[in-house]
């Protein structure tokens, strides 16, 4: 169990810490000059029952707030220290303040310098300290006088310290490893070292890791866990890592060394904000502030989303813009303070940290995020439109390996959400159906934009390869249909399509131009073009030019030339290179590239183009190719 000081100056936060371990965590020459602490301080006392008591201990000056929040921001127990003399000064009760927003709900009050007052004193202490508390996750915590100089009330408190570590709960050790950097520094024979706490996950002795921000590769070559060299920690530990692959300067304070894949930079991420009840104004939009995360710091501006302004006490959905990118997940807290650093102002927890600059105060975006402000956020979500998460990109933002649950390809798709797409997708093809029953179905992309809730393109591509597995619905070529529909023709309109098709198919690489079509068939032209375009409308012909039409089941084939012509050229063909591969006309391929650029399939960039589309994604694959 890592245990954290806090408090106000000169309250003997280091010489409890001392009195408790035996250690003295006043490392630096200057702390040890001016006889205060400067620096994050730490300290190990092995537990009878086997593990160990780490301590992390913090300054207490006004001005160190920021390495206060550092040290505090990964400990599992608060050790509150307020001298029996001072009682509750202005850090006592910003630390509690940033304790209380850091979610901090477990720990103990000691009282020090007990031997310096009466017993009427302590007790007047004592109200004071439970009234600071009474607000807070850590109302109630038990006081304890000690006096660190004669060493009353040590054993007792460190008592009281091991019996709380039996009833703490180790962090599971679950998802990707994660770990904060609190200090980076150089040692003689083993090189850089980088001390912190994992906050997820394990690591081991020959890991590959990231260090981040930058991304740079390093491999763990030694590991210390609770001042013990180990071959593996876990989630909740303090630890060193001695790290091959990265300089000094590559790594210190405020970065992460993560599992390659884990990496999660953004510059905007939503969270939900409380400002404090100590503040006296409201907090507006776009608002300056510095923001702490881990033991990193950056400036950001404050965007409200589910309110104008936010209220002393209260909590608002907002987002964040940062002045530089920062690793963050779901889940993470964080403390926000004015710019000058003179105050704590507010904290919350993020929630998404993929926010969208765009469209990022509508309904389905705030139902989005207090979807994901509940503890259990996945079903909720799910619950929601568009009924489709990406896997791989929850897990990366939660900071796991994968998460589990039903899933349509690479989305996670929960039953009740698969059951309403499926009768809104049925609903929409038998419409379709009913009012076209001449034609195959609906192009994927148009059924998609037919449906009343919006899928992205690749949700919907899962979504109708699950229902066509379920057998819901049915793949005709490049269309999709209901499993009873059975597209045909009758009487005169079948007997024309029948010598269309037969004419276009004797040279479907070259079909003639309606007019000639027309004569060849000895029709009117009217009449003619007017149902080819009731054929092209049923997904029989497609016209890929005024008056030009070809057979639906020449363009793959055509596509998959063009795609050919894309790769034995380096990537870029001609006009001409496309007429002579396909044996038609300059018009016809020029009719037919235009056709492809406005499909996607082709990008012109001068007399050249090149495919940057799968020719099968667009148009299905070739059944007769000629």
């Amino acid at each position: 169990m890592i245990i954290g000081t806090a408090g106000h100056i000169d309250h003997g936060k280091t010489s409890l810490v001392r009195a408790l371990t035996g250690i003295e965590t006043d490392r630096l020459a200057e702390e040890k000059r001016r006889g205060i602490t400067i620096d994050l301080g730490f300290a190990y006392v092995p537990l009878e029952t086997g593990g160990m008591l780490g301590f992390v201990d913090v300054p207490g000056h006004e001005r160190l707030v920021h390495t206060m929040i550092a040290g505090a921001a990964s400990i599992d127990f608060c050790l509150l220290v307020v001298a029996a003399d001072d009682g509750v000064m202005p850090q006592t009760r910003e630390h509690v303040q940033v304790l209380d927003l850091l979610g901090l709900r477990h720990g103990l009050v000691a009282i020090t310098k007990a031997d310096l007052v009466d017993a009427a004193r302590l007790a007047e202490v004592e109200r004071q300290v439970a009234a600071l508390l009474a607000p807070t996750p850590l109302a109630g915590s038990p006081c304890m006088a000690v006096a660190s100089t004669t060493g009353a009330g040590i054993p007792a408190l460190l008592l009281a310290l091991q019996l709380a570590a039996l009833d703490h709960q180790p962090k599971a050790s679950t998802g990707l490893p994660r770990f904060a950097v609190d200090r980076g520094f150089s040692l003689a024979g083993a090189g850089t070292i980088a001390t912190g706490s994992l906050l997820a996950g394990r690591l081991r002795v020959g890991d590959a890791v990231l260090v981040e921000p930058g991304a740079r590769p390093a491999r763990i070559r030694g590991l210390r866990a609770e001042n013990q060299a180990v071959d593996q920690a876990e989630a909740g530990q303090r630890c060193a890592l001695n790290l091959a692959g990265v300089a000094r300067d590559e790594v210190g304070r405020g970065d992460w060394v993560v599992a390659p894949g884990l990496t999660a930079l953004t510059t905007r991420f939503d969270a939900e904000l409380r400002l404090l009840p100590s503040e006296r104004v409201a907090l507006k939009t776009w608002a300056p502030v510095l923001l702490h995360h881990g033991a990193a710091q950056v400036n950001a501006r404050v965007v409200l989303l589910s309110a104008e302004s936010l209220a002393p006490g209260e909590t608002a959905l907002a987002q964040l813009v940062l002045e530089a990118p920062r690793p963050l997940w779901r889940g993470d807290r964080l403390v926000l303070r004015d710019v000058s650093a003179q105050r704590t102002l507010a904290g919350g927890l993020v929630l998404d940290p993929r926010a969208p600059e765009r469209r990022r105060r509508t309904p389905a975006r705030l139902a989005m995020l207090r979807a994901l402000a509940q503890p259990e956020p996945l079903p909720a979500m799910l619950a929601l439109p568009p009924y489709l998460l990406p896997a791989a990109a929850l897990a990366q933002d939660w900071g796991l390996a994968e998460i589990p649950g039903p899933r349509a390809g690479e989305f996670l798709l929960a039953p009740a959400a698969l059951a309403t797409l499926r009768t809104q997708a049925e609903a929409a093809l038998a419409a379709h159906h009913q009012k076209q029953p001449a034609a195959p179905g609906l192009a994927p992309e148009t059924l998609r934009l037919a449906l009343p809730t919006r899928l992205p393109r690749d949700a919907f591509a899962a979504l109708a390869e699950t229902l066509v597995q379920q057998g819901a619905l049915a793949r005709e070529q490049h269309w999709l249909r209901l499993p009873t529909h059975q597209p045909g023709l009758a009487g005169a309109e079948a007997a024309l399509w029948q010598r269309l098709h037969a004419a276009l198919a004797e040279q479907p690489f070259r079909p003639p131009v309606l007019n000639d079509l027309a004569k060849s068939l000895r029709l009117e032209a009217p009449p003619l073009r007017r149902a080819a375009k009731r054929f092209a409308a049923a997904g029989r012909l497609l016209e890929v030019a005024p008056d030009v039409f070809v057979l639906r089941e020449a363009v793959p084939a055509m596509a998959q030339h063009a795609q050919r012509l894309s790769q034995e050229t380096n990537g870029a063909f001609t006009a001409a290179q496309f007429r002579d591969a396909l044996g038609c006309g300059r018009t016809l391929a020029i009719q037919l590239l235009e056709y492809f650029d406005r499909r996607g399939l082709t990008l012109r960039k001068g007399d050249l183009r090149r495919v940057v589309k799968e020719p099968a994604a667009l148009f299905g694959t070739v059944e007769n190719p000629r």
